[in-house]
C-alpha cells in the first residue's frame, strides 16, 4: 500500500469522524439550533401584533356551539399551541399550519371529551409561540399576557352568547390551560354567580401552583373525588424516563401568581388529579382501570373516535401524572423537535375525561333544578321607625 492511499484512507476516516461528531452535537443541541429559528428577532416592546378576532362572528371561533335556552352544559375550550413562531410572537389569526393542528388534532383529541355532554365553543385567539415558551425572556413573557387578553374577549362574548343560567366546563390545554387558569382568576373567583355555573375546569397537560387554593380560588378547590363539582381537574401526563420533561415542568414552566403575575412553577407545589380514579390521590391507578386513551387526527366534529382501554396505568407523584408506556404505538410521543414542549397528537385519557365530565354536568344539572326551586332569599329586614302622630282637629269644636 503506497503511503498516498494510506493518507487518502486517513483522511476519509477523519472526514467521516468529524462528520459524525458535528451530527452527533447537531442532534443533541437539536432544540436550541430550532429554537434559534423560531426566534422573531425584534423586541416585544417595538413589536406589532397581528390583527385580532371579532368574536361576535363565527369567523371568530372554530367552533360556535348554537345558543340555546336549555339547562344544557356549555364548554368553553381553549386549544393548546399550535403554532411555532418564526416571524411572530404571536400567531396571526390566519395563519394555515397552526389553524390546520387546531381543527385535526387539537379539537379531535382534546375538545372531543366534552362534545357529548354539553354544546362546545372553541375561539381563535392570538397564541403566544411555542418559541415563547422555550424561553422565559420578557418578550415570551407579554406574548403570553397577550394571547390571555384576547381568551378574556373571547370568554365574555361566551358569556353573553350562552346565558346567565348554562353550567360552564372550562377547558383548556397546555397554553390553553395557563389561559383557563387565568380566567378563574379573574372572571370566576368572587363571583358566585358564576362559580355556581361551573361543572369542572379541566386545565390539562399545564402545571397548576397549590398556592392559588389559598389565595385567589380559595372558592374553587380541587376535584378531590369523582362527585365534587365546582372544582379545578389538572395532571401534566409524563413517563418517568422523561428526566428534561418534569424539569420543564416543575422548574422551568411559569404560572399565574397569587397577585396575578407570571411566575415560576418551582417550589410551589402542583395540582395532580388522577384522570382514571377521577380523584386527588396519590393512590396507583393499574391500567386495567383506564377507559382508553385514542388517536383522533383527522376526525370530525360528527364521527367519534373508538377508544382504546387499558394502555397505562398512572399514579400522581409530587404533582405530576407518572404513567406508563402505552402498548399501543399511536398513544406514544413522537419524536419532534421541542416535543418536551409540546401537547402529544393524541390523548391518552380520552374516555376517562369523557365519562368525567358527563357524571360531573349531569350532578350539577341536577343541584342547579334543586337549587332553582327554592323561593329566593328575603332581604335583610328594614329598621321601622315611630313617626310622630299629628291629631286631626274634631271640626265639632268649631
Amino acid at each position: 500500500m503506497t503511503p498516498f492511499s494510506i493518507a487518502s484512507r486517513v483522511a476519509v476516516l477523519i472526514g467521516v469522524v468529524l462528520l459524525a461528531i458535528s451530527g452527533m452535537g447537531g442532534w443533541l443541541l437539536r432544540d436550541q439550533i430550532y429554537q434559534t429559528f423560531q426566534d422573531p428577532g425584534e423586541p416585544y416592546q417595538t413589536y406589532a401584533p397581528p390583527d385580532g378576532a371579532d368574536y361576535g362572528t363565527d369567523e371568530g371561533w372554530f367552533v360556535r356551539g348554537a345558543p340555546d335556552t336549555e339547562m344544557g352544559a356549555a364548554t368553553f375550550f381553549i386549544h393548546p399551541t399550535t403554532y411555532s413562531g418564526g416571524s411572530n410572537w404571536n400567531a396571526e389569526l390566519d395563519k394555515e399550519s397552526a389553524i390546520n393542528a387546531v381543527n385535526s388534532i387539537s379539537l379531535p383529541n382534546y375538545a372531543g371529551p366534552f362534545e357529548s355532554s354539553s354544546a362546545l365553543f372553541a375561539p381563535r385567539y392570538r397564541q403566544a409561540a411555542l418559541y415563547a415558551f422555550m424561553n422565559n425572556r420578557e418578550d415570551g413573557v407579554l406574548a403570553r399576557r397577550f394571547a390571555y387578553k384576547d381568551v378574556e374577549q373571547a370568554f365574555d362574548a361566551f358569556l353573553a352568547e350562552i346565558g346567565e343560567e348554562r353550567p360552564i366546563i372550562l377547558v383548556g390545554v397546555g397554553q390553553g390551560g395557563l389561559h383557563a387558569l387565568g380566567l378563574l382568576m379573574n372572571r370566576f373567583a368572587g363571583n358566585e354567580d358564576l362559580t355556581a355555573r361551573l361543572v369542572t375546569a379541566y386545565l390539562l397537560e399545564t402545571p397548576v401552583p397549590l398556592d392559588l387554593f389559598a389565595g385567589p380560588l380559595l372558592s374553587i378547590p380541587p376535584c378531590e373525588t369523582d362527585l365534587d363539582i365546582r372544582c379545578v381537574n389538572s395532571f401534566s401526563a409524563v413517563l418517568p424516563s422523561e428526566e428534561r420533561r418534569i424539569r420543564i415542568l416543575t422548574e422551568r414552566t411559569m404560572s399565574w401568581s397569587p397577585e396575578g403575575e407570571l411566575a415560576f412553577v418551582e417550589g410551589r407545589g402542583l395540582l395532580c388529579v388522577n384522570p382514571i380514579l377521577s380523584a386527588r390521590t396519590t393512590e396507583y391507578a393499574s391500567s386495567r382501570q383506564h377507559r382508553g386513551g385514542v388517536a383522533a387526527e383527522g376526525f370530525t366534529s360528527d364521527s367519534m373516535p373508538v377508544p382504546i382501554p387499558a394502555q397505562t396505568g398512572a399514579q400522581c407523584t409530587d404533582g405530576l401524572l407518572m404513567t406508563e408506556r402505552p402498548r399501543a404505538s399511536s398513544l406514544r410521543r413522537p419524536s419532534r423537535l421541542a416535543e418536551d414542549y409540546r401537547e402529544p397528537p393524541f390523548n391518552l385519557f380520552y374516555e376517562d375525561l369523557r365519562l368525567d365530565a358527563a357524571r360531573r354536568a349531569e350532578t350539577l344539572l341536577e343541584i342547579l333544578v334543586e337549587e332553582r326551586r327554592w323561593a329566593p332569599e328575603l332581604n335583610a329586614p328594614e329598621d321601622v321607625r315611630e313617626a310622630p302622630v299629628t291629631p286631626i282637629p274634631d271640626r265639632r269644636e268649631y
